[in-house]
Parts: C-alpha cells; sequence; structure tokens
C-alpha cells in the first residue's frame, strides 16, 4: 500500500498543543514543508483541530493534528478547549509548542503547560517540548524556559519562521518511543497460506456506490499478506459460492447485518465471524466486548442505550446506527429502550446514564482512541460492545462467532 493511500486509523497521531499564536500552525507547514495550515498573526485562527497525513520516518504514515489554542476566552473558546482535549484520546505523541518571546510566569504554567503535560504522562503520551521563535533568544533566556519546566530534558528550540531545528524536531519525534503495531494482524494471524477465505458483503441500499468500505478493504488485504485467498461474494449467492469451492474454506467472515442468514447457510463446521467482531480483537478489547453483548440480555423498560460510531457519514432511510440497531434492540428484549446517538469525535466524558453501549466495529479510529472509549466505559462500569457483537448474541450465534479465536488461542470468551 503507497503510504499515501494508509488509512488514517492505521497511522501515528501526533498532536501539536499549545496557546493560541505560538506557532503550531507554522510548525506544521515547517514539518510538512508545505503551506497546510492557515498562519495568521491574530489569535484564535485555528478554531478546530486540523489534520494532514504525510510520512515521517523512521516512524512511516502519520497523522500531523493542529489543535485550537489552550488559552482560548469566552464560551465559544472554552468549546474550541474541549475539542483540543478530545484530541488527546487519539495522540500518540504529542508536541508541547511555546512562544520564544514569552515566557509564561508560575501561576501561569501551572494553569495551561504543566497540567497538559501531566495528561501526556497519566495518558503515557511521548512528548517534546518545543520552544518557538527561538532564532534571537540568548543563552540566559533559553535557560529561563528549561527552569521553567523543572529541566525537563526533551525541550527543543526552534524557529519555524527560519527553519532552525526544524529536521531536529522530525527526528525527536521520529525517536520517540511507541508501542510498535506493525506486526499486528485483523486476520492473518488466524490464517495460513493457501486458506480460503470466504468475505460476504452484501449490496444493498446502504452500500457505497462504487466501493467497498474500510474494514472489508483492510480484511481482503490483511488476507492477501498473509497468503491466503480471499473470495468475495453477496450473501445471495454465498451458497452457490461455497459449491463452487473445491475446497473448504477456513472461515467465512460475514457483514454483521448478514448474520443470521450466512449462519443459516454455512455448515456447522466451518467457522463464521464479522468483520465488526475482527475489529473489536484488533484494535479493542474482544473479552470486553463479549461481556457487553451479553449484557443486551439484562435490559429493562426505560433503560438507556448509547449507539456510537467513530465515523461521520450521510444517513439513510435503513442506517444501522440509527434504525436497524434500535429496532433490532426493541424486538429481541421486548422492553421500551430508550437510544441516544453520538458519531466522530463525540463521545461522553459522563457514561452513567447508560445502561449499555454499543459501539460500531471503529475502523475509522486508531487503536488509542478505541481503547480510550473502552476504558471509559470500565472504569463507569458500563457494559460496552459492538454491532458485529451484539448482532451476533441476538441471533443466537455468539459463541458460534467467537470459535476461531477460541480455537487459536485456547482463551475464554
Amino acid at each position: 500500500m503507497n503510504m499515501n493511500e494508509t488509512p488514517s486509523a492505521n497511522r501515528v497521531h501526533i498532536g501539536i498543543f499549545g496557546r493560541r499564536n505560538v506557532g503550531k500552525s507554522s510548525i506544521i507547514n515547517a514539518v510538512t514543508g508545505q503551506n497546510i495550515a492557515i498562519v495568521s498573526e491574530i489569535k484564535g485562527t485555528t478554531t478546530d483541530p486540523v489534520s494532514k497525513a504525510m510520512e515521517l520516518l523512521p516512524l512511516g504514515p502519520v497523522v500531523l493534528i493542529d489543535t485550537p489554542g489552550l488559552d482560548d476566552e469566552g464560551e465559544l473558546g472554552k468549546k474550541r478547549i474541549e475539542k483540543s482535549y478530545q484530541v488527546l484520546n487519539k495522540t500518540d505523541i504529542a508536541v508541547l509548542v511555546l512562544d520564544g518571546t514569552y515566557l509564561p510566569d508560575k501561576e501561569e504554567l501551572e494553569k495551561i503547560e504543566k497540567p497538559l503535560l501531566k495528561q501526556f504522562r497519566d495518558r503515557n503520551i511521548p512528548y517534546v517540548i518545543t520552544v518557538n521563535k527561538s532564532e534571537d533568544l540568548t543563552d540566559e533566556r533559553k535557560q529561563s524556559f528549561v527552569d521553567g519546566f523543572d529541566q525537563e530534558n526533551n525541550l527543543l528550540f526552534i524557529s519555524a519562521k527560519s527553519g532552525i531545528n526544524i529536521q531536529k524536531l522530525k527526528n525527536s519525534i521520529a525517536n520517540l518511543s511507541f508501542e510498535e503495531k506493525i506486526d499486528r494482524k485483523i486476520v492473518g494471524d488466524l490464517l495460513k497460506n493457501g486458506d480460503i477465505v470466504v468475505l460476504v458483503i452484501p449490496i444493498d441500499s446502504s452500500a457505497p456506490k462504487g466501493r467497498l468500505i474500510l474494514p472489508q478493504q483492510q480484511v481482503i488485504r490483511d488476507c492477501l499478506e498473509s497468503g491466503a485467498v480471499p473470495v468475495v461474494t453477496r450473501d445471495t449467492e454465498l451458497n452457490e459460492t461455497l459449491h463452487a469451492l473445491a475446497k473448504k474454506p477456513k472461515v467465512v467472515i460475514t457483514d454483521s447485518q448478514a448474520f443470521q442468514c450466512v449462519s443459516e447457510i454455512i455448515p456447522d463446521d466451518m467457522f463464521l465471524t464479522s468483520f465488526s467482531i475482527l475489529f473489536s480483537r484488533y484494535k479493542g478489547n474482544l473479552v470486553q466486548q463479549v461481556s457487553g453483548a451479553k449484557a443486551i440480555r439484562t435490559l429493562k423498560e426505560k433503560d438507556v442505550v448509547l449507539i456510537s460510531e467513530g465515523c461521520t457519514h450521510h444517513r439513510q432511510c435503513e442506517d444501522i446506527g440509527t434504525v436497524k440497531m434500535p429496532r433490532w434492540i426493541k424486538n429481541y428484549t421486548g422492553k421500551e429502550i430508550e437510544f441516544q446517538f453520538t458519531s466522530g469525535t463525540q463521545f461522553p466524558d459522563n457514561l452513567k446514564e447508560y445502561a449499555l453501549i454499543v459501539h460500531c466495529g471503529g475502523c475509522t479510529l486508531n487503536e488509542r482512541e478505541m481503547n480510550y472509549r473502552l476504558k471509559c466505559a470500565r472504569e463507569q462500569k458500563v457494559p460496552i460492545t459492538n454491532y458485529g457483537l451484539a448482532i451476533a448474541d441476538m441471533n443466537g450465534i455468539l459463541d458460534r462467532s467467537l470459535m476461531i479465536f477460541q480455537k487459536h488461542s485456547q482463551e475464554e470468551l
């Protein structure tokens, strides 16, 4: 896959944080070598997080995220600051930017920069502190910045305008330690060379025109990289496809919405799972989400269920999140359940009003953000599951959909 085609969820996310007008946007432009971010002397030019995908060796594909200033003012400013802090949920590496022409006093540092650094440390986010606009700083003035940050050894003096130490900044970012994920597989570790994998992809009114959705693309690629043979079919041709194969498939992977009809077609001795369940295992916590799926059975009258999606997309008449899932849960439980919905970066801090969270597969979220959401639910003791696991349980095939993982790892799910 070309680096420029790497999905955002698979890139290292680098968050750029700081006060207004410290030069965050200028640093992004300098690091990328392009005029990507709008630069202005007016405070608060960046009003929403702005992302730019690029390649930064030796990290490879990355996403640079420019954030609104953390000293913004007024009611609108508070909302912008909240958006900046939300970026922390998906930040793998952080850059804190200071203005070399202005060193906040101790009280100001304790209000903004020091709490942010504590957030980095508490979340195990590796970081570098940069002092921008430092081309004219004396050694004495530089020492004042070092002293202000308790002798931090990862403080770097740069100038986005003149290019001073920009390459050193790129090297510092690239050399920061982070959890390596290159060898992790979506399904490839369950396969061996020559295995046949049947992928069931319904083409209905909710399917995008002219293309496959991201998780389908990624699973196909993962199969190919593992030496397996992916066979793609619609649910309406599944039976014919199975009879045409000279060799028994290792596993059938289906769109979750077709779970029931697919389970009725394939033999009991054939592994069955879904794209959504694979992604629960790949970038989440499968055990936690399996437990969450079983919580559907205990929902009570007037319980509130949150249905959350990681991306924003055009809602259609039979949208799975806002239409199908609520209908299935109501029919399954026989209860009058209340539903709330979030999408994209929206995810509530307070989850205690919910009896259950049903999340999408999270294919557009990076692993850090997906695990942040799972952690929030776990700490607040709210069960959480995803579409595939919920649908499998409501159709009585949850155990069957997990058999391939249990056989591979001997784990109890």
